[in-house]
């Protein structure tokens, strides 16, 4: 492939994705709405160093936004659209399930659309273990998720129907990845790992929903990005799951390799569970392994490890 359009370019998985892709000599068209979610001052951190790429062009857009998203279409010819864009966090999206809907699944079938008009073949769309909720683990990508609990997930579900609807309908070839607790340097700070560092660094109190029991199937955001990326391959439509693989690991496992990585210790204050918070989640990457030829290849620790350096450097812009 020669040009890709990457969506939510200066998010934390999209930055990396188009990092991976200039690395491999693809030409990237960046977008990203710049939102205020969180900090915009990290999103910036992030696309310092895909600036300075003569491969990489940004467009500073909103995917939602139609009229600006037809001009980014007419000047250029993609091969391929990787849409990371999207509202995240369960919590927040019951506060304002509107723009959720907006981003996710509106701005979704706007993609859609162009590559239509387009003739744009392939499309990868970044979905959530979110959508798992209440299933048998570890999760396989033919489980039901009609029961979603959270605005977030319910968006993304309309999410993945439409591109099916799209592969359907006009044979646009469709990967749908269902991305399992990314982590990573740069990472979204409402994250727990990214506050807990912090958190445990400044010897402040954490917070721990629940009995930190809850268990999650962390993935390297640099192993989600080389997933992403295979993901561009024909596959007809196909849902697929990258996830760890191995058992899940506890948030108190978490806070614990912290504590010794930071050499503090964390003052811990449990709060009741979220009622739209998932107990665990556990990924089946097989179809992963067979199909993309596709596994993770970085543990918990050494991640977590590069998170605490990465922090360590950029103290003053983790804050």
């Amino acid at each position: 492939m020669k040009k890709i359009l990457v969506t939510g370019a200066a998010g934390f998985i999209g930055s990396r994705v188009c990092q991976q892709l200039l690395d491999a000599e693809v030409d990237v068209v960046g977008i990203d709405n710049l939102n205020d979610y969180y900090d915009i001052s990290l999103k910036f951190h992030r696309l310092e160093k895909l600036r300075q790429q003569e491969s990489f062009e940004f467009y500073a857009a909103d995917i939602s936004d139609r009229v600006r998203l037809a001009d980014v279409f007419a000047d250029h010819r993609f091969d391929a659209v990787l849409n990371l864009a999207a509202r995240a966090g369960v919590r927040y999206s019951m506060e304002n399930p509107y723009v959720y809907q907006q981003t996710n699944a509106m701005g979704n079938l706007n993609l859609l659309e162009e590559m239509r008009s387009h003739e744009i073949k392939k499309y990868v769309l970044a979905s959530t273990s979110s959508l798992y909720a209440g299933q048998d683990m570890p999760f396989l990508e033919s489980l039901s998720v009609n029961t979603p609990i959270s605005p977030y997930a319910a968006t993304k579900k309309a999410a993945e129907a439409m591109a099916y609807a799209y592969n359907y309908l006009y044979e646009i070839d469709v990967s749908v990845v269902r991305y399992f607790t990314v982590y990573g340097p740069a990472g979204r700070p409402d994250m727990s790992y990214f506050r807990f560092i912090h958190q445990i660094d400044q010897g402040l109190p954490i917070t721990v929903y629940g009995d930190g029991e809850q268990s999650r199937d962390f993935t390297y955001v640099d192993d989600i990005a080389r997933g992403t990326i295979l993901a561009t391959k024909r596959v007809g439509y196909e849902i697929i799951n990258l996830g760890g693989g191995k058992r899940p690991h506890s948030i108190n496992k978490m806070i614990a390799i912290l504590e010794k990585m930071l050499a503090k210790k964390a003052i811990i204050e449990y709060v009741p569970a979220h009622v739209a918070d998932m107990k665990s989640t556990w990924a089946d990457i097989d179809k992963a392994k067979r199909l993309l030829g596709w596994q993770p290849s970085v543990c918990l620790e050494e991640g977590l490890r590069n998170c605490v350096d990465w922090y360590l450097k950029n103290k003053d812009l983790s804050k």
